[in-house]
């Protein structure tokens, strides 16, 4: 109310109060002149009221406020004003919505709104076609209800949501979706589900060509490999030129060997997401055997150090975890230097379970750390081919690690060599 209404109400009040004492001035009767007074004015100021409650109650979005005088009518009109324009902002509003809707509807990626609780608020076309989502019968139910798959469930427990999910389709095992899920507001969740058929089975044409190829070339190669070694061991029987380029064949033969070995393990742990052997794995046991293959590789010229708590035991294949836990000994042995020790760590706390493994060696630049975990991939090729390595040992113990819910850290400086630690969440501990 502005300074004008305030001195409006005020000479009203005044003009009530003078009216009411020039009565009480011809009757006698002050008191019950200013209590017939203010009993009007307050008989009247109800009706007011009652009109405003009245029009608030019953009105229809256009119809005007009833006329009013003085104060009164310059609320009534106040508050018409104000509904006129709370109009207009939720009509801009739900224009918003209405345009959002429809740019989501022609998505053909499925956009889905689940509250903090995982149930669900809102879809577009797209979940219906690729999760079966039904409307409005699905409204407010959990998510987890409609897509069963046990590995969603775990992925939306888990809530680390940093990497997204693939799974088949709950209307159609032929499609392959995957699903990436982020936090908004008050904890809600926005799901995205992309149809990625194609990529999946394009993966697959990959993987299957070198598994196939990898195969047929394991009977020849074993074939070659067995000739080279009989013409090695009646050397004598050879001509003296050819004994050189003999022991070169019949190192890259096994080098080849090895390295169709470690494309068949790759393609085998690909072809499953979990070990089919789940056992409890006593992981001290397992690396202390790894620690005197190491040792043996290295012919004594590297100190290896084993700190492993014999009380943490993990639950999972103990071949994958050799062949994992190994790989990253080995490469400690093979890039360092003469003298150069490799600390090996396993240890158990609220998180999980952890290994790590340090090595002192020449390091690697910041620059390739993403990749080193990539199929082939060598920092250096020379060095890579002086030691004899594959490029898929980091690929084989990523992949192990996936298949037992854990991870991999790589932290290298240049001249101050590398650390690798695996990382196992609390729920893959094995209880003994």
């Amino acid at each position: 109310m502005n300074q004008n209404w305030r001195g409006t109400v005020v000479r009203h009040l005044l003009v009530l109060v003078t009216g009411c004492l020039l009565l009480g001035l011809i009757s006698g009767y002050y008191a019950w002149a200013l209590v017939l007074g203010l009993a009007l004015y307050l008989g009247w100021t109800l009706r007011q009221l009652l009109r405003l409650h009245q029009w608030l109650k019953q009105h229809q979005p256009e119809e005007p406020p009833p006329d009013g005088h003085g104060l009164w009518g310059e609320v009534f009109d106040s508050i018409y004003h104000l509904q006129r324009r709370d109009m207009r902002v939720r009509a801009r509003l739900q224009a918003v919505i209405d345009r959002v809707q429809e740019s989501t509807a022609a998505l053909r990626d499925a956009v889905i709104m689940l509250d903090t609780d995982g149930n669900l608020e809102w879809w577009n076309r797209a979940a219906e076609k690729l999760l079966g989502l039904q409307s409005p019968q699905d409204n407010g139910q959990p998510v987890s209800n409609l897509v069963r798959h046990p590995r969603f469930k775990e992925y939306f427990e888990r809530g680390h949501f940093h990497e997204p999910l693939e799974l088949p389709s709950p209307v159609n095992d032929r499609l392959r979706l995957q699903l990436q899920i982020t936090r908004y507001g008050n904890h809600e969740h926005l799901m995205l589900v992309r149809d990625v058929t194609r990529v999946h089975q394009l993966e697959q044409m990959r993987k299957d060509f070198v598994a196939n190829v990898s195969h047929e070339l394991r009977t020849p190669l074993t074939v070659i490999a067995g000739y080279l070694e009989t013409l090695l061991d009646n050397v004598e029987d050879v001509t003296p030129r050819w004994q050189r380029p003999l022991q070169q064949m019949q190192q890259q033969a096994m080098r080849m060997q090895s390295l169709l070995n470690d494309l068949l393990l790759l393609a085998k742990l690909e072809a499953t997401d979990y070990p089919s052997d789940n056992q409890p794995v006593k992981v001290a046991m397992l690396l202390q055997t790894i620690r005197n293959d190491a040792r043996a590789l290295s012919g004594e010229r590297h100190p290896i150090v084993l700190e492993a708590d014999p009380e943490v035991w993990l639950k999972g294949s103990e071949t994958e975890l050799r062949s994992a836990f190994s790989n990253l000994v080995f490469n400690g042995v093979k890039y360092s230097p003469e003298g150069g020790e490799i600390r090996i760590r396993w240890w158990g706390d609220e998180q999980g379970a952890h290994l790590s493994v340090q090595d002192h060696g020449l390091g690697i630049e910041a620059r390739h750390l993403p990749r080193l975990t990539e199929r082939f991939y060598r920092v250096d090729s020379s060095r890579a081919s002086n030691t004899g390595g594959t490029g898929l040992g980091l690929a084989i113990a990523k992949h192990v690690l996936l298949r037992h819910r854990g991870r991999l850290d790589i932290h290298s400086e240049p001249g101050r060599g590398s650390t690798f630690t695996c990382h196992f969440s609390s729920q893959q501990r094995a209880p003994h």
